[in-house]
């Protein structure tokens, strides 16, 4: 009995101080930071060039550099994601490690209690005077009870840190599911930032071949935007005046109230709401009524983000009415609080109508469709109660009929005082 009960208390002594040590598992998944770190720091210094680039005087030189500098931009987006990618599969490679190992230590503990158990219940269903009648002696009674009393303490110890192994195991287990979770995001987003390039690069080869090179040709097109822009306006305002639509007091959200989040990833504003200068110096256009929402510094390929749940109201493409004059590719919805949002110059939709949506989600990718001058996002807010998708004839294309969302006057609302603090 005595050489039984020993050999138990050599089983349980690497199960209760077996460590595993985390610095050279930690050690292999830091060795991507160094890269992770240079790669968000040339991202940063391209958008830094790109930010100025947009800022410069509308011309064909400028316009290629700026689309040069957003597809390396997105490229080393790409390269980023790639390389959070190989680090999560790292973690999540150690987990399933740590995983492995609890799970194998928790069996070995519970093999380690049961035969400890069979022994105790033995040398309890044993009597000192049996043992004695049987040729024992009161010294090596008491040498296995002392073994005994050893047992039980390690038995203790071995529950604890089974105990422990468990709570262990619960913990990667959870860490090792959210690893999963982010590297699952991650991979949607390099499939994004993926589009996003494709559609750059076509963009870039579509002004390429629109102005055949000639900066003649690129100053032609934009005063042909600005034209076609203008008759839209005039069309626009004569059948708004006609609209039997009204905006229901009390219908909206208090202004301040922060209910609308950004639709883009990273906010610069190039034009207010209202009458702004550009509005101002081009009255031709805007009839007086200025801007009807905020332009954001969008390049083509830019996720575009829902600002709030809601369900599509619709989609459209002004383009296939009449080139160059308005929102170009567009998506309408409707929020629970009011208010309706408008997206519009996009290269892709990537919503239909009567779709849900959710804050945050990706429902298409920004370009120069309709009437842009430069990339970017026009971002509009109506009140629900005085906007609708509607048809009008269109004067400055003949025969052709837009089918867009439209409002009363007073459905158009400044888009700042519903979204966050700048």
């Amino acid at each position: 009995m005595l050489a039984a009960l020993l050999s138990l208390l050599m089983f349980f002594a690497p199960l209760v101080h077996a460590q595993t040590d985390p610095t050279a598992i930690q050690s292999q998944i830091d060795s991507s930071t160094a890269q992770i770190n240079d790669l968000k720091q040339q991202i940063a210094q391209l958008q830094t060039q790109l930010d100025a680039t947009s800022k410069q005087k509308q011309t064909l030189q400028s316009a290629i550099a700026g689309l040069n500098l957003n597809i390396k931009k997105i490229t080393a987006n790409i390269n980023l994601t790639n390389a959070q990618i190989a680090q999560k599969d790292k973690q999540i490679s150690s987990l399933s490690g740590s995983i492995s190992t609890t799970t194998s230590q928790m069996g070995l503990a519970q093999q380690g209690i049961s035969s400890s158990l069979r022994g105790l219940a033995e040398q309890d269903n044993e009597s000192v005077l049996v043992g004695l009648l049987a040729g024992g002696t009161l010294s090596s009674f008491f040498d296995e009870t002392v073994a005994l009393g050893a047992v039980r303490d390690n038995l203790e110890a071995t529950v604890n840190h089974l105990t422990s192994l468990k709570t262990n195991l619960v913990a990667s287990k959870s860490t090792a599911e959210a690893r999963r979770a982010e590297l699952a995001s991650l991979e949607q987003n390099l499939a994004q930032q993926k589009q996003g390039l494709a559609i750059a690069q076509q963009s870039q080869t579509e002004l390429l071949a629109e102005t055949k090179d000639k900066e003649s040709n690129y100053q032609a097109i934009i005063a042909q935007k600005k034209a076609q822009e203008s008759k839209f306006e005039q069309d626009l305002l004569d059948f708004q005046s006609n609209l039997n639509l009204t905006v229901t007091p009390g219908s909206l959200p208090a202004s301040g109230s922060h209910p609308l989040a950004w639709p883009l990833g990273s906010v610069r504003i190039t034009q207010y709401f209202g009458n702004t200068p550009f509005a101002t110096q081009n009255p031709q256009i805007y009839n007086g009524h200025g801007h009807s929402g905020v332009d954001f510094a969008a390049s083509p390929g830019t996720p575009i983000l829902a600002a709030r749940q809601g369900v599509v109201l619709g989609t459209g493409n002004t383009d296939l009415t009449c080139p160059n004059a308005s929102y170009g590719k567009w998506i309408f919805i409707k929020h629970d609080d009011g208010l309706s949002t408008i997206y519009a110059h996009l290269s892709t939709i990537g919503v239909t109508k009567g779709q849900q949506v959710g804050t945050g989600q990706v429902i298409g990718y920004s370009d120069t469709t309709g009437y842009a001058t430069g990339p970017h996002l026009h971002f509009g807010v109506f009140a629900s109660s005085g906007s609708e998708i509607s048809s009008f004839a269109s004067q400055g294309c003949k025969g052709k009929t837009y089918t867009m969302p439209v409002g009363d006057l007073s459905a158009y609302l400044n888009p700042l005082s519903y979204l966050p603090s700048i």
